[in-house]
């Protein structure tokens, strides 16, 4: 019996991740990256140009759904989140020099719909 308990409890360590739930589990679970709130406005500035030398950011242009709050933290999190969601959702694609953080609650807001 407790040969049978050890076996079960590695084998469900072999399947996690460093998060400590099962790697099917984080893999299927749908992620989104924002700015950090503690970010200034020179990093966030930054954030948006690199993104935005990387992929489309037309949404954030004036009239189009994510122009509005027009402000650096909004659109600094939709560009970030577009850069993240290209480049695989991989952690490092979300770090932005550490002012990225990757989260599990769906930012979108009114028509603003981040992929």
């Amino acid at each position: 019996m407790a040969k049978a308990a050890f076996s079960l409890v590695f084998l469900l360590l072999s399947f996690t991740s460093g998060s400590g739930l099962p790697v099917s589990v984080v893999n299927a679970q749908k992620t989104w990256c924002v700015a950090k709130p503690s970010s200034d406005q020179a990093t966030l500035l930054a954030n948006i140009n690199y993104a935005c030398s990387q992929v489309d950011c037309k949404i954030l242009q004036k009239g189009c759904p994510c122009f509005d709050p027009d402000n650096l933290m909004n659109h600094a999190s939709v560009a970030m989140n577009l850069y993240y969601q290209s480049h695989g959702r991989s952690h490092w694609s979300c770090d932005f020099r550490n002012s990225g953080l990757v989260v599990i609650s769906d930012p979108s807001y009114s028509n603003c719909i981040y992929a």
